[in-house]
């Protein structure tokens, strides 16, 4: 395959939908010759925040001499921006090159299956980065869970650390009703004798923690309190949320590197590492930003950031929000922030109703403008006409809204 026909295998696969379990990624691993153990790696757990932490991680171990690579997701305009070695993207040839070998070894794999059972995309996607990262001989690999983590297709790697950003009720479909259960979930990542970073949890994720950390014998390393405060300067990735990801990263580096940090190569990183989508700035006069706050807690995280980042500038809003979120907790911490917004829809068959978020808005904040503009560009440009010069746009609720607004004229979207 060429890279166009390395991602139309992938976004044809959505057809056949998302399966948990690890039997059909063992498999896979199996029949391309174990690559995950050619390298070690760090895997990133957590409910928001793990790409940010993921490539803060990959950027500080850059900078400490190690050769490292990122699997993140999900994309915004490419597949191939998953794949990362020394934070860059592979090239398209590469990512041809190791889908094409992930959809081959796939082939064999299905035949071993019952029924209408097959390789999912994700697990395609992941086997072809695994296969990709050995080929590149990184030394580490950091690695973004996708759902969960127990039956999440990343974990088939034996990481050495396990870095936890934090837990909130999501996917409870798949996950459980209860903070504890999506914790369990998550932290099925920790192996015996793993080493678990984390920041400040929950009551609940706490005690989670403490019972999987004894029983596994793992190490227990929590980021220090105040490291917040000590974090430099990340010009690239506003936000006290980005700054709380840094201190979780910092940590869990030392902790797979075993040894104190070089402080300028950490400042080195900071200066330098960004994540598309998450509070970037793409435009001035008016400030216009992206964040894929999806949630109630990325919600809540992003409406703390936003007053150091738009200062006085009057906020209007886009946002488009998919049918299986919490509309009202991710409108709840915002509304209040916003002059105006403009509801629209993310092209993608699942998402919510504009006039339902409109309805919603309603009733969170009845004083606020709200008005319904169909498909993401249409409704930026009118968030932008209504904030003037001088105003700032947030365009937030879905990565897939975001993306939406970056993907070239004419491609394909992803649901994943």
């Amino acid at each position: 395959m060429n890279y166009a026909e390395a991602e139309n295998h992938l976004l044809d696969l959505e057809l056949f939908g998302m399966r948990f379990g690890l039997d059909r990624m063992r498999k896979l691993m199996t029949v391309l010759g174990m690559p995950q153990r050619r390298f070690a790696s760090v895997h990133v757990v957590g409910t928001n925040g793990k790409s940010s932490t993921a490539r803060m991680i990959a950027a500080i171990l850059e900078r400490h001499g190690v050769r490292t690579g990122a699997y993140t997701s999900p994309h915004l305009t490419s597949f191939r921006e998953r794949i990362e070695v020394e934070e860059v993207p592979i090239t398209e040839a590469g990512f041809a090159e190791a889908l094409t070998r992930a959809a081959r070894a796939a082939e064999l794999v299905d035949r071993t299956l019952d029924g209408d059972d097959r390789v999912t995309q994700f697990e395609a996607l992941t086997a072809a980065a695994y296969h990709a990262l050995a080929c590149a001989r990184v030394d580490v690999a950091v690695v973004e869970a996708g759902l969960g983590g127990r039956h999440d297709a990343t974990n088939v790697i034996p990481s050495k650390v396990q870095a936890l950003t934090g837990v909130g009720l999501e996917h409870t479909r798949w996950l459980g009703p209860t903070l504890s259960d999506v914790a369990e979930e998550k932290l099925a990542v920790v192996p015996d004798h793993g080493c678990l970073a984390s920041g400040e949890l929950g009551p609940e994720a706490e005690a989670v923690a403490k019972r999987v950390t004894a029983e596994r014998s793992a190490r227990r390393i929590r980021v220090p309190p105040g490291a917040e405060a000590d974090v430099p300067p990340l010009p690239r990735a506003p936000g006290a949320y980005q700054r709380r990801n840094f201190a979780l990263a910092r940590t869990a580096t030392a902790a797979f590197l075993g040894a104190a940090l070089d402080e300028r190569s950490v400042r080195a990183a900071a200066e330098r590492v960004s994540v598309r989508g998450r509070l970037e700035p793409v435009a001035d006069r008016p400030l216009v930003l992206l964040d894929g706050a999806h949630n109630p807690a990325g919600a809540e995280a992003l409406a703390e950031s936003l007053p150091e980042v738009v200062g006085a500038r009057p906020l209007v809003g886009v946002v488009g929000v998919l049918d299986d979120k919490d509309p009202a907790g991710v409108l709840r911490p915002l509304l209040p922030l916003m002059h105006r917004v403009v509801l629209t829809q993310p092209a993608l068959g699942r998402a919510l109703p504009a006039p339902t978020l409109r309805s919603l808005c309603g009733q969170l904040s009845p004083g606020l403008e709200a008005e319904v503009v169909r498909g993401a560009p249409a409704a930026l440009e009118r968030a932008r006409t209504l904030a003037g010069a001088d105003g700032a746009v947030l365009v937030t609720g879905s990565l897939h809204l975001v993306a939406d607004l970056v993907r070239a004229p004419g491609a394909r979207a992803s649901a994943l």
